[in-house]
């Protein structure tokens, strides 16, 4: 199965086409462009920089050919105006759509901008991309989406209550998807991330995803904060597989279309095991710690344990290899090692 995304990449190569990429300055967006230039892709993208970073685009500029470079096109701009959605669309075959307010805590701490962004955002985007008609519309959904469900692992087609606003904006997402595709017959594919991490992660502020902020006070022997006893688990999933997705989804069939698939490694780690397995990468690259972690109380709207059921995404768009958490982490330490001293 891994032959098709080979496959898929390679034709690209031959017959470039204009992407476009909403968030293209944050974590994942920044890895998407970075393999679209390297594709010899045209590539639009819009960022507010309220989370993403221009150090991102600079890393990517630096690690693409001058040429690759000039075939992208940086709009700063913000979802939640229609009209910076609808002036991004022109000439452009395939939407990657990223742009969102993560974060469980800050959509406890502020579910109206969450809410704003997430659903308001998303909306004005469906609707410039549909306008445009666009070949195809791929955008990030979350697995936060399954909720009070504990059934193990999660399936795309069972979900349970949401837990934090964050997690209902995900799924109002899905639904939206799912009328136009019933209404206007505009078709669109969702994918439910599982706990991404990787290079360009920011470790900084109050709502860091737990791998680069964890990473980050290792490396300066500051305190670590787990919630809980240390037996949460997560499916963790290394950004190039969601790269790898959101390109499959992007030139999926028409019969792959108007569905939701998960997008992770189909394991599951506990934060225990996850400390201890980011102690010993440190150590490979040369930073020795002797922290142990701090054990404090479960966080609200967070849930037990997740691991999500790849079964779907590897049968309808033949997703497959899907780089594991360790050989993830051991990829991505040397970039947190390397740009440490430069994260604000």
């Amino acid at each position: 199965m891994k032959e098709r995304y080979t496959a898929i990449c390679e034709e690209l190569r031959r017959h470039p086409v204009r992407w476009m990429i909403s968030g293209v300055a944050g974590f994942i967006g920044s890895n998407l462009l970075e393999t679209l230039l390297k594709l010899e892709q045209e590539v639009v993208g819009i960022d507010n920089f309220s989370t993403g970073s221009r150090r991102n685009l600079a890393e990517v500029e630096a690690a693409v050919t001058t040429s690759q470079w000039r075939r992208f096109c940086l709009h700063e701009g913000d979802i939640r105006y229609k009209e910076d959605c609808e002036r991004m669309m022109a000439g452009v075959s395939h939407v990657l759509h990223q742009a969102a307010l993560g974060s469980v805590p800050r959509s406890l701490s502020d579910p109206v901008t969450t809410n704003e962004v997430n659903i308001g955002g998303f909306l004005n985007m469906l609707v410039a991309a549909r306008d445009a008609k666009v070949s195809s519309f791929t955008y990030a959904a979350s697995s936060s989406t399954y909720g009070d469900n504990p059934a193990l692992p999660k399936i795309e087609e069972c979900i349970g209550k949401p837990l934090s606003p964050y997690a209902v904006t995900k799924y109002v997402n899905e639904l939206y998807a799912d009328v136009f595709a019933r209404c206007y017959g505009f078709r669109s594919i969702g994918l439910r991330y599982f706990n991404v991490f990787g290079q360009r992660q920011d470790p900084a502020g109050a709502y860091a995803a737990v791998i680069p902020r964890w990473t980050a006070a290792l490396i300066r022997d500051d305190e670590v904060v787990i919630n809980g006893d240390g037996q949460t688990s997560r499916d963790f999933c290394f950004v190039d597989n969601v790269v790898q997705a959101n390109i499959l989804s992007a030139l999926a069939v028409d019969d792959a279309k108007n569905e939701i698939y998960n997008v992770a490694v189909g394991d599951r780690t506990t934060l225990n095991d996850l400390f201890e397995a980011l102690k010993e990468a440190l150590r490979d690259c040369g930073v020795h710690s002797g922290i142990v972690p701090t054990y404090a109380e479960f966080r609200a709207g967070d849930v037990r344990h997740s691991q999500a059921s790849i079964e779907k995404i590897s049968k309808s768009l033949g997703y497959a290899s899907a780089v594991s958490i360790g050989d993830g982490i051991e990829r991505a330490m040397p970039w947190y090692v390397k740009h440490l001293g430069a994260v604000t």
